[in-house]
């Protein structure tokens, strides 16, 4: 299924798609439907039971396949067709969608994918709880040059930031407070083995504009992990306060969640199919 009118698809992406499954001698169902009609679509591809459900959209569309999907439904291969593509990424590495794609049709494997789950939604690559999670909704304006909303937007996370900090605990031990609260998936985590069962938990203890600024200046050159702001560490279940509803961000989906909220790792969301992993040699 492509959803031409997200980011990274373009009209010629039905077409295009269906000449590489005939490369490969696969008769495929391309559907293209309308924004209203992607869930609707979603779940009848799922009940027709077919051998593998193809995604070409954003991360949304992807994580509420996998969702539908379920591990007992048909394997999942989430393509990068949006504007971050977490999950496509993580799955297949940076690359286009159409060579995505022939990889996964020439050698892919079946692989369960674990993530989060946290009040009816889950994630399978990473969550952020807290404050900064209301920088997204200022991208996207931004993205889609509406300006005045952008503005807006960015106002309202300026507003939320350093002003109220999250408590947290994470696998009922001590209660400890953060700015932010991400959680990352072992797909997604490069201090996880994919099979592990847990997620990564960073605590972000920003305190202030400046450290924010040295926070983002070691993302770039360095492992952000290594920034003194930053707890990390891996847990099963994260319970979380707030004074507030907390904003957060699901693989770039923005949500509410109630003051008081659990996030817990789900070891078996979906079925995707991967790309076989690489086994480095030794040295000699």
């Amino acid at each position: 299924m492509a959803n031409v009118a997200s980011g990274g698809v373009g009209a010629t992406a039905p077409a295009d798609a269906e000449a590489i499954f005939a490369e490969f001698g696969v008769a495929a169902r391309v559907r293209a439907p309308a924004a209203s009609e992607i869930e609707a679509e979603l779940r009848a591809a799922v009940a027709a039971e077919p051998d593998l459900l193809v995604i070409l959209a954003g991360d949304g569309t992807a994580r509420a396949a996998a969702e539908i999907a379920g591990p007992d439904g048909p394997m999942i291969a989430p393509l990068p067709g949006g504007t971050m593509n977490m999950l496509p990424h993580a799955v297949y590495g940076v690359r286009p969608w159409r060579e995505a794609l022939r990889l996964a049709l020439e050698g892919g494997v079946e692989r369960p994918l674990g993530g989060g789950h946290v009040e009816g939604h889950r994630f399978l690559v990473a969550a952020i709880l807290g404050p900064p999670a209301l920088w997204a909704p200022a991208r996207e304006a931004a993205r889609h040059r509406k300006a005045r909303l952008a503005l807006v937007r960015a106002q309202r996370a300026l507003r939320r930031a350093f002003t109220g900090r999250l408590r947290y605990s994470l696998d009922g031990g001590e209660r400890e407070k953060a700015e932010a609260l991400v959680l990352m998936c072992p797909i997604a985590s490069k201090v996880m083995r994919d099979e592990a069962p847990a997620l990564e938990a960073a605590a972000l203890n920003v305190r202030g504009a400046g450290e924010a600024v040295r926070l983002g200046i070691n993302a770039i050159v360095r492992d952000w992990r290594q920034d003194p702001a930053v707890e990390d560490r891996p847990c099963r279940v994260a319970r979380v306060w707030s004074a507030q509803a907390i904003p957060a961000l699901l693989d770039g989906e923005m949500v509410q969640l109630s003051p008081l909220t659990e996030v817990a790792f789900e070891p078996n969301i979906c079925r995707v199919l991967a790309l076989p992993k690489v086994t480095e040699e030794p040295p000699a």
